[in-house]
């Protein structure tokens, strides 16, 4: 559209020029041809115009659309990271070596996790973290962000 634009511009001053010249080689006849040649050059421009507006709304409504789709993948993503980044955090957090009681004195670690000795500390840790991930599922389907 560009290009055609670029291309017909110049032939509307190349058409009009001789209309306005006192040139005694052009007669009434001839103006008569030139004036509607103008006339078809400046529907031509029109048009031009028209569908460059046409193909940049279109362009303007694909990248709506695109952004739309990123926005929609940009969603999933971030439920799958936040259901998951808890999930890290305590896995990470247990799975750092805690000792309950020192090697070299015997002697007992009160500020350490004594969970992790538990019988059953294993289950309940990841008890936990699907308890977790369940209530986030379900906090997210309510406010609807699951749906499509």
């Amino acid at each position: 559209m560009i290009s055609i634009r670029r291309a017909v511009w110049p032939e509307r001053d190349k058409i009009n020029d001789p209309l306005r010249s006192e040139n005694p080689l052009i007669t009434k006849e001839t103006k008569t041809f030139l004036r509607d040649t103008y006339d078809h050059s400046m529907q031509i421009i029109d048009l031009v115009e028209s569908y460059r507006d046409i193909t940049t709304g279109l362009i303007d409504m694909n990248l709506s659309f695109i952004s739309n789709r990123m926005n929609e993948i940009m969603k999933v993503l971030t439920i799958i990271s936040s259901i998951f980044i808890p999930l890290t955090f305590i896995a990470g957090v247990y799975g750092m070596n805690f000792a309950y009681q020192d090697p070299e004195t015997g002697k007992t670690l009160h500020r350490n996790m004594p969970e992790l000795y538990l019988e059953n500390g294993y289950l309940y840790t990841m008890g936990a973290m699907l308890l977790i991930a369940l209530l986030q599922i379900v906090y997210f389907w309510r406010k609807g962000w699951l749906n499509n």
